[in-house]
């Protein structure tokens, strides 16, 4: 199964939802959802749209314990538009004037509109998942629903935390593990928990699927630390300097303060300008942080790669999950 051969069902899929917004009355307001989904307005495309990861673990999960990968389509839908939807509010909370490349909703429409925005999204997401009812006996759709209800829960958490943690600078490794487990790894969780269970798999492979996703997303987490200090710009597309600057307390970042060294003394006088960016990334790396969190990436990619060899995901579709689980746990650093 070729990962790409899934995209336009996904897509059209999620333009299927978003068009209850478009109305004569409300098709501004429809025209707002669909720029920040990347298919219309400037730079429109692939690059805008995102990689579709989430959607894609959700069908090939369901297809990998023997489903119809099209009758889940709706879940595919109701994950993308939840995480759609946090990235629209996230962008309003961190001030972030770019996202994927293009002007965030609410640099072009402005924060009340943009909130607006991500609440539609929330509530698209809420009316998919219901549509699971032409295709799944009730108590099915109930149970995939208070999966994605809980995990909605689990990411206001994660960033709640991550907002808190900004003032904070007491914090340890523990902190941040409860953290990202809300914000990055409860909706990956929740895609192969969901995708595992329309596929009509059994309890203890649902779990087996559901820790595949949590270890997932805490591997790509760290992992995304890593690169947001020492990655190559070039590669990622995104400032190595921006995690240091932004004073952002990732992993690495919480390993140099534990080491209480050179660089635990210069973050502690205050904010990190570009200029010493490179020396202290170089330090940070010296001083253990580096290596922390890149063994803590592998101890995560491990656990995620053996929960999938348990979860036993069969065909094609298995091949491909395996296949798109090595590419994220393996990214260019």
């Amino acid at each position: 199964m070729d990962i790409k051969t899934l995209l336009p069902d996904i897509e059209q899929e999620l333009q299927r939802q978003v068009a209850r917004l478009d109305q004569p009355r409300t098709r501004p307001f429809h025209e707002m959802l669909t720029y920040h989904m990347g298919w219309t307005g400037k730079g429109a495309g692939p690059e805008a749209t995102g990689k579709r990861l989430r959607p894609l673990l959700v069908l090939l999960t369901n297809a990998s314990c023997g489903g119809d990968w099209r009758r889940a389509l709706p879940a595919a839908a109701a994950v993308e538009l939840v995480h759609n939807f946090s990235l629209v509010h996230d962008d309003i909370q961190d001030n972030s004037p770019k996202r994927r490349g293009r002007d965030t909703v609410w640099l072009q429409w402005g924060a009340p509109m943009a909130i607006n925005v991500g609440d539609a999204l929330f509530v698209l997401s809420n009316q998919a998942i219901m549509d699971l009812k032409e295709n799944y006996p009730a108590e099915t759709v109930v149970r995939a629903a208070e999966i994605l209800h809980n995990t909605c829960l689990d990411l206001t958490r994660g960033q709640f935390l991550d907002m808190s943690f900004e003032k904070r600078t007491d914090l340890t490794t523990d902190d941040y593990w409860y953290m990202i487990t809300g914000k990055t790894a409860a909706l990956l969780s929740a895609c192969c928990h969901i995708g595992a269970l329309l596929g009509g798999a059994d309890e203890a492979r649902q779990d087996a699927y559901r820790s595949f996703g949590h270890y997932l997303g805490l591997a790509f987490q760290v992992q995304d630390d890593i690169l947001g200090i020492w990655g190559n710009e070039a590669i990622t597309g995104k400032s190595a300097a921006s995690d240091l600057v932004e004073g952002k307390n990732s992993l690495p970042v919480l390993a140099g303060l534990a080491a209480n060294k050179k660089f635990a003394a210069r973050w502690r006088q205050g904010p990190i300008h570009a200029f010493e960016v490179e020396e202290l990334a170089k330090l940070l790396a010296a001083e253990g942080g580096y290596e922390i969190a890149h063994e803590a990436a592998k101890q995560m990619t491990d656990l995620a790669l053996l929960n999938l060899q348990e979860a036993d995901p069969q065909g094609e579709a298995g091949d491909a999950l395996f296949e798109l689980a090595e590419r994220l746990l393996k990214r260019e650093q």
